[in-house]
């Protein structure tokens, strides 16, 4: 997704995060699979910061409008075995995604398409580096991917900087009339 959530955030968001028409999309809960049989759980993010509302790109609501309407013939496909849960990304039968599953459908689709293959939680990384190469303020990043402090923005897509300087260099001198 275009605003680099990490999996669980994912797996865990619901309809009623999402406002198509307005254009935002709210994160406040998410997924993880814990070990000793205690399987997959639904809870807070660990940080205030996670908790977050962000404006949703028109290009992300428009894929999640189709996805809506594909969700839609899967519910009815499915009948009584359908589980409302009210998720965004869900099985088949309305179920929460296993992060393995999603993982290993991410590696599928990577193949199928025949292109390099990258985790996928590098997803987040590809956000924030072109974020950054836009141009956007690393201030702004961290708002959107969650992080509860500038240096880990700055320290893991650092590379990405060089371009921003330039660009910062350049509007000075338009600025000054150079």
């Amino acid at each position: 997704m275009a605003l680099g959530p990490r999996k669980g955030e994912l797996l865990a968001l619901r309809w009623d995060d999402v406002d198509l028409d307005g254009g935002s999309l709210r994160v406040h809960r998410t997924v993880q699979r814990l070990g000793q049989g205690v399987g997959l759980v639904s809870g807070s993010p660990k940080t205030q910061r996670s908790r977050r509302t962000m404006p949703l790109p028109r290009v992300s609501a428009s894929a999640l409008r189709e996805h809506r309407a594909r969700q839609d013939e899967e519910r009815s496909t499915a009948g009584g075995a359908w589980t409302d849960l009210g998720l965004v990304f869900s099985t088949t039968k309305g179920t929460v995604i296993e992060p393995r599953d999603l993982n290993r459908l991410f590696d599928q689709q990577i193949a199928a398409a025949g292109v390099r293959r990258i985790r996928f939680h590098d997803l987040r990384h590809t956000c924030a580096t072109l974020l950054l190469a836009q141009g956007v303020s690393p201030r702004v990043v961290i708002e959107m991917l969650g992080h509860t402090q500038l240096s880990m923005t700055t320290d893991l897509y650092g590379h990405v900087m060089p371009t921003a300087l330039r660009s910062a260099a350049d509007a000075m001198d338009g600025a000054l009339g150079a």
